[in-house]
Parts: C-alpha cells; sequence; structure tokens
C-alpha cells in the first residue's frame, strides 16, 4: 500500500481550502437556512442569451473553437471594452475567452511569474488570488485596508510593500468581498506607484457593469496604464452567467500570446455554446443588465441602512452586490458570528477572515437575493445582535 500524502506537491498539500465552501457546506445541510453568503445573482440568465445557446446546439455547432475564442465573440468583447475602458483591444491578437474569470485569473498569473516573483494582494481580497499566485510559484504579499477607509487602497501602504522582487498587483475594483469601488482620481495615485517601480497590474474587473454611484472606471483607461495591464473579466456577475463559466482576459499581444499557450495546453478552448450565448449577451444583454443593477442598487440602500441601525456598521458599498459589516460590537469574532447566526437564527454570511486578516471583525453579505429574503434574513440578525450587546 503507498501514502498518497507522499506524492503530493507540497504547494498543494500547504494551500488552504476555500472558507467560503465551509460555510456553503454548513448550510446544506440544514433547512430553512436563508443564505447570504452566495456570490453570484439571485437572476436566471436572460431568455434571448439561452436562446441563442439552444439554437447553436440545434445547427449542431459543438465542435472546437478556436482556441482564443470564436471570433466574432471576441469582435463583440473588444467593442464592449473600447466603449467601457476608451481602450480598443485587437480581437485577433490582444483578447483570449477563457473558462470563467477564474481560469483568466490563473492564466495571467501563470504567464508573467517566475519562482520567487512577488505579486501584491490587497486585503480583504478574494480568497483565490493569494493560492493562485501560490500555484503559480510566486509569493502572495498582503497589503492590508482598513473599515474606517472603507477598504480603499492608500498609496503609501502600496508603495512601503514593494521590494525588488515584486513584479505586480492585483486589483478588484468594484471587490470582492468589501464592494469598494475606486474611482478615476484614486486609480492614478496608484497608477504613478506602478510607473515608478515597473510593475504590472492584473486588474479583475469582473462586476463593472454593477456600480451604482459613481461612473465606472477601469484601470487601463489611465494613462500608460494599458500596456502594464492584464484585463481580467467575464459574464458571471453582470450578465448572470455564472454558472455557464465563461470570461475573457484583454492585454497586448505579448501577454495575450503567452497565455494562449498555457490555454492551448490545459484547456483546448470555452465551451462552444456557451460562446455562442456571450455574443448575443454582448449584442444585446445591456438593458437587462441595467434593470439587475437597478434592482441591486435599491437592495444595497435597503440593506445597508438596516445593518447599521442593527448596530452593525457598514460603509455603502459603491459596487458588486456584498456589503461588509463590522461585527466588532458584539465582541464576537467573524467566524464565531457567522457559526452562532447560522446556528441559532439560520441565516448563512461568510466571516471576513477568510478574505485575510484585515477581515477580521467583519462578515460578507450578499445582498443578491430577493427583497422579502433580505428582510427576514435582517429581522433574524437583529434578534441576534439584540441578544449580544
Amino acid at each position: 500500500m503507498i501514502e498518497p500524502s507522499h506524492y503530493l506537491s507540497t504547494t498543494v498539500k500547504d494551500l488552504k481550502p476555500s472558507g467560503i465552501r465551509k460555510f456553503f457546506d454548513l448550510a446544506a445541510g440544514m433547512e430553512g437556512v436563508i443564505s447570504l453568503g452566495v456570490g453570484e445573482p439571485d437572476f436566471v440568465t436572460s431568455w434571448n442569451i439561452r436562446e441563442a445557446c439552444i439554437l447553436s446546439l440545434e445547427q449542431g455547432y459543438t465542435s472546437y473553437t478556436a482556441n482564443a475564442g470564436l471570433y466574432e465573440l471576441r469582435r463583440e468583447i473588444s467593442h464592449y471594452l473600447k466603449e467601457q475602458t476608451t481602450v480598443e483591444y485587437d480581437p485577433e491578437k490582444e483578447i483570449l475567452v477563457t473558462v470563467g474569470a477564474s481560469q483568466a485569473l490563473d492564466l495571467a498569473l501563470r504567464a508573467i511569474i517566475n519562482p520567487g516573483d512577488e505579486v501584491i494582494v490587497i486585503e480583504p481580497s478574494f480568497v483565490s488570488y493569494a493560492s493562485l499566485v501560490s500555484l503559480a510559484g510566486g509569493v502572495p504579499v498582503s497589503v492590508q485596508t482598513n473599515g474606517e477607509m472603507e477598504f480603499k487602497l492608500q498609496p503609501g501602504e502600496l508603495e512601503a510593500a514593494i521590494t525588488n522582487k515584486t513584479k505586480a498587483i492585483i486589483l478588484c475594483s468594484p471587490n470582492n468581498p468589501t464592494g469598494t469601488l475606486l474611482n478615476k482620481q484614486e486609480l492614478e495615485k496608484i497608477a504613478l506607484i506602478i510607473e515608478k517601480y515597473d510593475l504590472l497590474v492584473i486588474s479583475d474587473e469582473i462586476y463593472a457593469e454593477l456600480t451604482y454611484d459613481e461612473t465606472y472606471s477601469s484601470f487601463v483607461s489611465i494613462e500608460g496604464m494599458a500596456e502594464r495591464t492584464i484585463l481580467v473579466s467575464g459574464f458571471s456577475k453582470g450578465f448572470a452567467m455564472t454558472g455557464w463559466r465563461l470570461g475573457y482576459v484583454a492585454a497586448c499581444p505579448e501577454f495575450s500570446s503567452a497565455m494562449l499557450k498555457i490555454h492551448q495546453y490545459s484547456m483546448m478552448c470555452a465551451p462552444t455554446m456557451a460562446q455562442y450565448a456571450a455574443i448575443e449577451a454582448m449584442k444585446n444583454g445591456k438593458e437587462d443588465v441595467l434593470h439587475m443593477k437597478k434592482s441591486y442598487k435599491q437592495r444595497r440602500n435597503l440593506f445597508v441602512s438596516a445593518l447599521n441601525e442593527i448596530g452593525l456598521s457598514c460603509h455603502i458599498p459603491g459596487g458588486a452586490f456584498y456589503a461588509f459589516p463590522s461585527v466588532h460590537k458584539t465582541g464576537l469574532t467573524s467566524e464565531e458570528f457567522a457559526e452562532q447566526l447560522l446556528k441559532e437564527e439560520k441565516v448563512a454570511v461568510v466571516p471576513g477572515s477568510v478574505f485575510g486578516a484585515s477581515g477580521e471583525g467583519y462578515i460578507r453579505c450578499s445582498y443578491a437575493s430577493s427583497l422579502e429574503q433580505l428582510q427576514e434574513a435582517l429581522r433574524r440578525m437583529q434578534r441576534f445582535v439584540q441578544n449580544r450587546v
């Protein structure tokens, strides 16, 4: 008998399982749970998008596409990004269609990292960033933000973390888990540091469609940053297409070519029928995005206002569909709060600690649920908090 653990990669053995999944699994075994932990829209993919997928199947489009994705889809993505960012990407050489934004992030990191390279991760951060850096052979370096500054990256904190081994920084705006949105002036200050130290940026813009109070600013739209930036996005959040697993990456030809080589060997191409659906999303899905955005803003306003009334202090998130309230007032750690809230009131949230050290003392709540569910969850949370303060 062999001992399988002896054969495992030490990098993989050292990886921690997703802290988000732990609470999903706990909630899955309970009845009557209201989940505020799921990071996906509660809307069904629009019918015209689903119909485009069905039509592609009926027409027999079930073969591989080009490794980079259907040219028509890449062309539509190029048009879309030109409108959104003002930067024009060549669909032939600078856009790659991926299996979700998660694969796009993985490709971007593997394409640029040499063993020992440092990549700065802004915390609180999505749980996969640091792990993907490690899997690519790099060293994740955390830069912490704080609730008093609405979790906005401070240029001085970023600069202090840079060493001669730093190669890149991962930015996510609007942010998961905090919902924090960086405006153009804030991005410009970061850009000065990126240029000063000759760094690259991986800009995760998966929530770009979901901003509420300010016009969205892409990092690539900052002067001189397009050539230094690998833009990662997809269809999951803005177009309510999480299960379709379709994303894309846009970057200069050298970066795109490197990522394409990895993609060719590891994935071949993204699902064909999903790509046809995405073409329809790009062409005719914007009205549905605006409808979802309007609904999320209404829910955000109700939910965040109620959290503050309950005593869970929360800044107003500028984008995405997450609130990140403080639970310090209860005297509980974020994990204690989440576990006890689930056990006693059957409301599932994610402890902020799974998103990095600066997330401790906070919880992530998704307001991508119906108003009725949000209101009931708030009633349960109020009862829970009142018993502890």
